[in-house]
């Protein structure tokens, strides 16, 4: 059995984001080059083990939402896709995600939260930013962002 789970995402951006987190967000959904410095997920650590056998600490950056092939657990395609409206930016997303990628994946939910138009807020103060499902389960549940943290499932 996988700890598998669908995220779809489908936000619109305000206008005012910066050419620089454009650039950035687009790397992260596959769909342009890596910017020397990343300014909205810092971190990517990963522990490997060096030619001592020595467990060692390594930043390894990878576009978090960057998939654009089929999906081996929750059936269909998975892609990114970031458009230019006449006020802000369309973005929609569908990707396979596991919860030890939930944090660095929250890292940039929580950024994009900022950054979305007011009708994705919600009565309670959160901002949605899409659905969430474990890929052996047929229902959704909402993706939230509240008080600047993801509420995951």
């Amino acid at each position: 059995m996988a700890d598998m789970f669908e995220l779809s995402i489908a936000m619109d951006l305000r206008d005012g984001v910066s050419e620089e987190e454009i650039a950035e967000l687009r790397w992260h959904l596959g769909l342009g080059p890596r910017p020397v410095e990343l300014t909205i997920v810092r971190a990517f650590p990963v522990v490997t083990e060096n030619d001592e056998g020595e467990l060692v600490m390594e930043d390894d950056p990878v576009p978090l939402l960057g998939c654009h092939e089929t999906a081996s657990k929750v059936h269909g395609a998975l892609t990114s896709v970031l458009l230019r409206r006449a006020e802000g930016w369309a973005l929609t997303a569908r990707q396979e995600i596991h919860p030890d990628d939930f944090g660095r994946v929250g890292e940039l939910l929580t950024w994009l939260a900022s950054k979305g138009r007011g009708h994705h807020e919600r009565f309670d103060g959160s901002v949605r930013v899409g659905w969430i499902r474990f890929y052996e389960e047929e229902q959704t549940s909402p993706l939230v962002v509240r008080d600047g943290e993801v509420v995951w499932p």
